[in-house]
C-alpha cells in the first residue's frame, strides 16, 4: 500500500509539474491551448473550447494557490 501512495504521489506531482512548465512557458495562450487539447485527444479525451478554457483556468487558479500557500 505504500508504494502505491508513493506512485499516486508521484504521478501527481508529474503532472502538476507539467502544468505549471506549460502554463509559465513563454507562449500564447490559444497556441497553449492547442497543445493541451491534442495532448488530450491523443489519450481520447474530447473537450470543447470553453470546457477547455475553464479547464485552463481551473489549473492556473491551483497553481497560483499553491504558490500563494508557499
Amino acid at each position: 500500500m505504500k508504494a502505491l501512495n508513493y506512485l499516486v504521489a508521484f504521478v501527481g506531482g508529474a503532472a502538476i509539474g507539467a502544468a505549471c512548465g506549460l502554463l509559465f512557458a513563454p507562449e500564447k495562450g490559444s497556441d497553449l491551448r492547442e497543445k493541451i487539447a491534442e495532448a488530450l485527444r491523443k489519450r481520447g479525451i474530447k473537450l470543447n473550447r470553453q470546457e477547455m478554457t475553464d479547464l485552463v483556468d481551473e489549473i492556473a487558479e491551483e497553481i497560483q494557490a499553491a504558490k500563494e500557500e508557499a
